[in-house]
């Protein structure tokens, strides 16, 4: 099990930046896990955002504006939202697995946070 848990998120206008931040609430290391960024708006399915292994993946919506990054000293994996939009706003969730599979589906992902909430107001 690997207990995650998110931080960071809030209330910004639009063109604004958020961090957010995922961490083990236990303090188990996340650096052999590939870390998924993933967010769900209101009446929407989960939908991919940023991923990070040895490399970084964005989906389109998001590329040039989230920046996806680890620090394994303080075991910390971050998302810098920059030029947010109204349609960011979502419950952002972090999730860790194995470096198998695909990056982009959630059903690969093992372990979950309990979510972020992230409002752009325009």
């Amino acid at each position: 099990q690997v207990p995650l848990m998110e931080s960071g998120g809030g209330l910004v206008q639009a063109g604004g930046s958020l961090r957010l931040s995922c961490s083990a609430s236990d303090g188990q290391s996340l650096s052999t896990y590939t870390i998924g960024w993933f967010r769900q708006a209101l009446g929407k399915e989960r939908e991919f955002v940023a991923a990070i292994v040895r490399g970084t993946e964005y989906a389109d919506t998001v590329e040039g504006r989230f920046a996806v990054s680890r620090d394994n000293a303080k075991n910390m994996v971050y998302l810098q939202m920059n030029s947010l939009k109204p349609e960011d706003t979502a419950v952002y969730y972090c999730a860790a697995k194995q470096p198998l599979g695909s990056t982009r589906q959630s059903v690969w992902y093992d372990y979950w946070g309990q979510g972020t909430q992230v409002t752009v107001s325009s």
